[in-house]
């Protein structure tokens, strides 16, 4: 009893220090909560020293994954804005539909849905977040639209990784995963016109600017979501990739044409000056004679749009198996092999992989993929190449401006993210045994026995707290799908329905990860709010979970899934 309250008090802590009426920030908020974790499995849970400093080291070390992506995301931002890439295709979408409920949709929903099957790491929002603030949204609005909206098409993720690999160490039949991947992507479906509305909701004061616009908004979302549905059927591997580009696609077209929507107040859209460089909660209005309607020449469109497909046309390419070139950036040999003494063997491969093996002689490890990770490639080469088209029309220094800049607003996230992964680290670390298992299995056994027979409506909740802590549906599936395969035969709960809301809770968790929040916030230079994104969130998290798990629950009743 006295190890499980001591699993809670670190989780405990961080909510409190960063949802109180006078919010820490997470940058302080997230150290102090990993120094007390770190107290807690050296003093309570009496790990290994050796173990648990290994398992710092490595946490700090894994901090390089998301920062190196927030840094490369700030950088293609910057790199659009110096250049005017950005104002260019704000005229361009605003020539396709100046009303902002198909902006919000197309950008936010239908393009957020193709990056994430795409590429996941939390490319969605690093890439749709700065487009929907150049488009005047407000920037906090902006940051809680994106993480709400980057939780459905997070099921399957970047090539189906959450399930196939997610689900891996259970070793089930292909036909298993696939009715996890069905039921999935079904209770997604029907949650997500209520997820996408409570999305607009957070962006739009007016809900009668929702409803003269509603027929577009659910045939928008339900242009993604139906091939999602029916693409889960045939494998795990497309269905977020292809549904976002089936989806944005008729998005465009329906927006285009004016299909479902009517015109509404300019809401917050009001636009910032194109030299921006810091965003604030509210850019500063514009009149309508600054918004032409002008039509931005093809020529010129696919130029000032290359950050954008070119950014999509190299996720792709590195991330399908059958081209060869993501296992090329992800091969570790031949690799140069250099002792670090006690701290381990450090190694480098000729694709830039990079790990240490044997950290304090122990068997933790690290990796880190430098040109997989969506940072040099595509974020940084997309960057750079757009400098390079625009040299003629952009300052000669601007590659000089956009890295000092990157530089600058780095400097919030770094504090956030190192103490976020040691966090993590020390929440997960632990052994299978009762005792000295890790604090995030004991909370999920212990949430377990309170819901009792009433699991199967509360199951995503595990899955969600698992990405929490982690900032992965991956690795929330990975960590919490043992623990749900026992409780779903100690309680005789169809396997497959249990699994299916444990990748729905992985993927709904995003909206209310630290790493996810601390990222977005850094993209748009929020400052101190971390606190109130993460209880605003946490509201429609709750809505999703409530949905997630009736539709379970009627899933048991009605016998999908038993057998599985």
């Amino acid at each position: 009893m006295m190890n499980l309250a001591f699993s809670y008090l670190p989780l405990i802590l961080l909510i409190t220090l960063m949802v109180k009426k006078n919010p820490m920030p997470s940058s302080k908020a997230l150290p102090l909560s990993a120094v007390v974790a770190y107290m807690v499995v050296l003093l309570v849970f009496k790990q290994d020293a050796r173990l648990v400093n290994a398992n710092v080291i490595s946490g700090a070390l894994l901090a390089l994954t998301p920062l190196s992506i927030i840094a490369g995301a700030i950088f293609l931002f910057k790199c659009m804005e110096i250049t005017g890439a950005l104002a260019i295709l704000r005229k361009a979408l605003d020539g396709v539909s100046a009303n902002p409920a198909a902006q919000l949709m197309i950008v936010g929903w239908a393009f957020m849905f193709l990056i994430e099957g795409a590429s996941g790491f939390g490319t969605p929002a690093a890439i749709a977040a700065p487009i929907l603030y150049s488009l005047g949204f407000p920037a906090l609005r902006v940051a809680l639209f994106c993480l709400v909206l980057n939780t459905i098409p997070v099921t399957f993720g970047a090539m189906g990784t959450p399930v196939w690999f997610g689900l891996s160490l259970l070793e089930l039949p292909q036909q298993s995963v696939l009715e996890i991947a069905q039921q999935a992507a079904l209770i997604n479906t029907i949650a997500a016109p209520i997820i996408v509305i409570l999305a607009l909701r957070l962006v739009v004061s007016d809900i009668a600017d929702i409803k003269k616009n509603l027929l577009f908004i659910l045939l928008s979302t339900c242009a993604c979501t139906l091939p999602y549905l029916g693409l889960s059927y045939f494998g795990v591997e497309f269905p977020s990739l292809l549904g976002g580009l089936i989806g944005l696609v008729i998005t465009l077209l329906l927006a285009k044409y004016k299909i479902g929507t009517e015109a509404v107040n300019q809401l917050a859209v009001n636009r910032p000056p194109t030299n921006r460089t810091v965003a604030t909660e509210h850019p500063p209005k514009q009149t309508p004679e600054q918004t032409p309607e002008n039509t931005v020449p093809l020529k010129t469109l696919i130029k000032a749009a290359f950050p954008l497909w070119g950014t999509v046309l190299l996720l792709v390419l590195t991330r399908l198996p059958e081209l060869g070139l993501k296992a090329l950036l992800q091969a570790t040999e031949p690799a140069l092999h250099i002792s670090l003494g006690f701290l381990g063997t450090f190694h480098i491969s000729t694709s830039l992989v990079a790990s240490l093996t044997s950290i304090l002689d122990t068997a933790v490890t690290w990796k880190h993929s430098v040109l997989y990770i969506p940072s040099i490639i595509p974020f940084a080469v997309t960057g750079s190449v757009t400098l390079w088209l625009f040299r003629h029309s952009s300052d000669s220094n601007s590659l000089k401006t956009a890295s000092q800049q990157t530089l600058t607003r780095m400097r919030t996230p770094l504090f956030a993210m190192l103490g976020a992964l040691i966090f993590v680290n020390m929440m997960m670390l632990g052994d299978s045994s009762g005792q000295n298992s890790a604090a995030v299995a004991q909370i999920g056994h212990h949430l377990a026995q309170i819901t009792g027979a009433n699991w199967t409506f509360f199951a995503p909740l595990l899955g969600a707290l698992g990405s929490f802590f982690s900032g992965s549906a991956t690795i929330s599936n990975l960590t919490f799908a043992g623990i749900q395969t026992t409780i779903a035969e100690q309680l005789s709960l169809p396997l497959t329905t249990i699994l299916a809301l444990q990748s729905v809770g992985a993927a709904m968790g995003n909206m209310v990860c630290i790493n996810n929040i601390v990222a977005v916030t850094a993209i748009l230079g929020l400052q101190n709010r971390d606190g109130d994104i993460l209880k605003s969130t946490s509201l429609i998290l709750a809505v999703f979970a409530v949905v997630a798990g009736g539709m379970g629950v009627l899933l048991v009743r009605v016998g999908v899934g038993i057998g599985g």
